[in-house]
């Protein structure tokens, strides 16, 4: 996969922009796994989730990884039911 297969027609400006953002992330790895999230996902994203949302793509790619492939424990502000379900993505795409 090489990039979202989700139609921006019908989004929003800020779902446009985060959809965006999890597909470009610099780290093919995190592209994959953020972006088909979004793809699947951000449609119907609450307005707290889409906050949330927005606060991990703040963070730097690196920690993303390791906290999503279970290098390194998830710090205790991540640890939420949204990142969770995140990781068990993770598990479920083809890469």
């Amino acid at each position: 996969m090489t990039g979202s297969t989700l139609s921006t027609a019908n989004l929003d400006v800020r779902r446009r922009k985060l959809l965006f953002r999890a597909w470009h992330r610099g780290m093919r790895e995190m592209d994959l796994v953020l972006g088909q999230y979004a793809d699947k996902y951000i449609t119907d994203f609450t307005d707290a989730q889409l906050d949330e949302f927005e606060r991990i793509l703040e963070v730097l790619d690196r920690d993303l990884f390791k906290w999503v492939t279970g290098e390194s424990e998830i710090p205790v502000e991540f640890d939420t039911p949204l990142f969770r379900d995140i990781v068990a993505f993770r598990d479920r795409i083809e890469f």
